[in-house]
């Protein structure tokens, strides 16, 4: 099977809640990247639903806000895809970047 993914995916376990038109929900942010994240959450959504997502960086008072869209759902849990404001938020980007580093996952240059 073909991986698609271009961005590195980072495991976390960051709270999270999110809302779009009539439906809101909380739930736990499994793992995430520069293009998008996985969460676990009871809420019903569906494939290419636009939500605002707000997740609870570590250590970090202020929520990281991020438009997303439902790429997927599985038992596996909610896959969703950052829109382009979100990849190109510099917050995100020192998140990614930081947990990369400190995992080893970077590069040794």
């Amino acid at each position: 099977m073909l991986d698609r993914r271009k961005h590195l995916r980072i495991p976390v376990r960051l709270f999270l809640s999110f809302s779009g038109g009539k439906v809101r929900g909380e739930g736990t942010v499994l793992d995430i990247s520069m293009g998008g994240c996985i969460i676990e959450s009871q809420a019903l959504v569906h494939m290419d639903d636009i939500f605002y997502l707000q997740i609870a960086l570590e250590n970090d008072q202020t929520p990281l806000e991020v438009a997303a869209m439902v790429r997927s759902v599985s038992s596996r849990g909610i896959a969703f895809k950052f829109l382009r404001s979100a990849q190109e938020n510099k917050r995100l980007l020192a998140f990614v970047h930081a947990k990369t580093e400190s995992s080893g996952a970077g590069s040794a240059s």
